[in-house]
């Protein structure tokens, strides 16, 4: 997709949505990070369900670790892979007070050495909780890139680089939601909803032609 088409993308993006946000509910950059590592392999509704009662009760480290691992089981125990998800959060919430203060680090590289945290819940929680321009690809942007032509690549993080050297630098923060929510709700897997999509247009999908 040529620079021009690129900026226009964007542009309509956010003329349909302002504002993007995402859809994790949480109350302060650890309970963002705890949600965005129990979302792995789960939709956002399903966890926000789980930890509306756990942020209630827990919202810092200190907190998670007194819960405990069987503690934390009974309220994500409806998300996939709740075991291994339990045991990963009551590590990082030990390694945010032991090496950090019982801080979320501001720091990639810090980020990603937290048991069950990729690439991917790094750049979510460095572009939510503060403010970096990152592209988290996940199956909705690893789609919408690919099928649109904005991004082309084999792998997420080919994809998440060429994201970041086409994406113009004024829509680089909200980028990563605008590129998640259309992939969600417009461009879907099985039945992307081209007849509705604001890029359509701009859109190398040849399918949409039938749609």
């Amino acid at each position: 997709m040529k620079k021009k088409a690129v900026r226009e993308f964007y542009a309509r993006l956010r003329a349909e949505n302002p504002e993007p946000k995402g859809e994790l509910q949480y109350a302060n950059p650890y309970t963002l990070l705890v949600a965005v590592v129990l979302s792995a392999q789960a939709t956002d509704a399903g966890v926000n369900k789980a930890t509306k009662p756990l942020f209630r009760k827990v919202k810092t480290p200190g907190a998670m670790v007194k819960l405990g691992e069987a503690g934390l089981k009974e309220f994500i125990k409806t998300i996939g892979l709740h075991n291994t998800k339990a045991r990963n959060i009551i590590k990082l919430s030990r390694i945010l007070i032991d090496e950090h203060e019982g801080r979320v680090p501001e720091d990639r590289g810090a980020l990603e050495a937290l048991p069950g945290v990729g690439r991917k819940t790094a750049n979510v929680v460095l572009n939510i909780a503060f403010g970096e321009g990152t592209i988290a690809v996940d199956t909705h942007v690893f789609r919408l890139a690919n099928r649109s032509g904005l991004a082309v690549g084999k792998t997420p993080l080919e994809v998440e680089k060429k994201l970041l050297e086409v994406t113009p630098e004024n829509y680089l923060r909200p980028a990563h939601h605008w590129l998640i929510l259309h992939g969600r709700y417009v461009c879907k897997a099985r039945k992307p909803e081209c007849g509705r999509c604001p890029v359509r247009d701009l859109c190398a999908y040849e399918a949409k032609i039938t749609r």
